[in-house]
């Protein structure tokens, strides 16, 4: 819904959007991120407290009025975003909120939280080591013997977008089925170092949200790149489990509980890549499909 809320709010050019007034947001430590420091996990819920939502350009970026006040960060930073088209995003995830404020269903305003105010103090280079560290975990590059059923769609699942990405930048990837995982050559690392920087700050933030969702950098560019489907990201990140359930059946509500919360978070980060990116070429190519 999030998703789709924003395509027809960015990509149908509505008028500016009336939001709720701003707010001091504030949000705790929360789940370890990718460098070993605590993201941003905001207070589950709160009554809500505005009426109108809106966004108003300032000297540093988008801004987002909750009535007449103006939200800030955790750290009580002005909560300021660098695109017209991030705002409107977050401005639709206050405006949507009904009369409680659930803010674990607001990723964006928390990723953006986030890249305000850099809780773990990480630099860019570290950021991206981080990310790149992935690769030697990744799950679609850890493999199983058996059963063979598993094994074998492992193979036609996971072997295509390995081999996608391999093509895609000239790396070599593989996979294994030792407990140690694959041996990613150093040159493959460096290659994805290279990749990964082109992205500015608030891009890389978004982008370790995604990978830490979908356990797996290939996974994830894939994504970004537009070559997969949040869907298809989602079940292929799960591959496993999905497996186990076709075989023993699950607790239905939980299941699609966690399927539907994985795709939202997934689609979420994907989103606020591609409107943090500083190439108006992605955002053009958005813009058009």
């Amino acid at each position: 819904m999030m998703w789709r809320g924003c395509c027809r709010l960015l990509w149908g050019r509505s008028p500016p959007v009336r939001l709720p007034r701003p707010l001091l947001v504030t949000g705790g430590s929360g789940p370890v991120g990718l460098g070993g420091g605590r993201a941003y996990a905001p207070p589950a819920e709160r009554k809500r407290f505005y009426q109108n939502v809106s966004i108003s350009q300032g000297e540093g970026g988008f801004e987002i009025n909750l009535d007449h006040r103006k939200l800030k960060t955790p750290q009580a930073k002005l909560f300021t975003v660098p695109s017209e088209a991030l705002a409107i995003a977050v401005a639709t995830e206050w405006d949507s909120q009904k009369d409680t404020i659930k803010f674990y269903t607001m990723h964006l305003t928390t990723l953006c939280n986030t890249a305000l105010d850099n809780p773990t103090q990480r630099n860019k280079m570290q950021l991206i080591r981080a990310a790149v560290k992935f690769l030697e975990t990744d799950t679609v590059c850890y493999r199983v013997e058996e059963p063979a059923a598993l094994a074998e769609l492992q193979k036609n699942e996971w072997d295509p977008v390995v081999a996608w990405a391999e093509k895609r930048y000239n790396v070599a990837i593989g996979s294994s089925t030792s407990i140690l995982g694959p041996n990613i050559p150093a040159s493959t690392k460096e290659t994805f170092v290279s990749h990964l920087a082109s992205y500015n700050m608030w891009a890389l933030q978004g982008i370790e949200y995604v990978i830490t969702q979908l356990k797996s950098l290939i996974l994830s560019m894939g994504l970004i790149d537009r070559h997969i489907t949040v869907e298809k990201a989602v079940l292929l990140s799960r591959l496993e489990e999905e497996y186990q359930i076709q075989r023993w059946g699950n607790v239905e509500w939980a299941h699609d509980y966690d399927l539907c919360e994985l795709r939202a978070r997934a689609a979420a980060g994907t989103l606020f890549v591609h409107l943090c990116s500083e190439s108006s070429t992605v955002k053009h190519k958005l813009l058009q499909d």
